[in-house]
């Protein structure tokens, strides 16, 4: 049996015929291509596959994708491109926040949700919103310095 949904992703409409087992993060990389989703340990624990969901940030690898039907869905392939990033992708970029790049889409994502909610006042306070998301790499020092720079400058202030 399968189901139809329609959900928009990134800005652009989709609709597809789905078995109602299949995971959003499945439905993101297989059946529309968009692979900057990754999925890690299939658990929910790393965090490389969150996205967004009608603004909030979740974790596409324990969501059902008939779940996201009718829902605004922005994966990291929506934040900017090669030639116009946005500014948390720019300062991943100049803060260095990034070295074998697997966790970094998931980083962003859940980065893209704290700047929105909260006012990451202190490195703590952007390490404990980070704190669902695992790295291996960087030893977080460079991420949490990429964040801190982008809510310097949402807040209008130099980085």
């Amino acid at each position: 049996m399968k189901m139809d949904i329609g959900v928009t992703v990134n800005g652009r409409g989709y609709q597809a015929s789905i078995e109602p087992r299949l995971l959003l993060s499945d439905f993101l990389r297989d059946i529309i291509g968009l692979t900057g989703t990754h999925v890690g340990c299939e658990h929910g624990v790393c965090g490389a596959c969150t996205i967004l969901v009608n603004g909030d940030s979740v974790r596409s690898c324990l969501t059902l994708a008939v779940r996201a039907d009718g829902m605004d869905v922005v994966t990291v392939e929506g934040l900017g491109t090669p030639d116009q990033l946005n500014v948390l992708q720019s300062e991943f970029r100049e803060k260095h926040g990034l070295q074998c790049g697997f966790c970094t889409p998931g980083m962003l994502m859940t980065g893209m949700d704290l700047l929105k909610k909260y006012p990451l006042a202190s490195d703590d306070e952007i390490r404990e919103g980070l704190s669902g998301n695992l790295c291996r790499c960087t030893g977080y020092q460079n991420i949490v310095a990429a964040i801190r720079s982008a809510v310097a400058l949402r807040n209008g202030s130099t980085p």
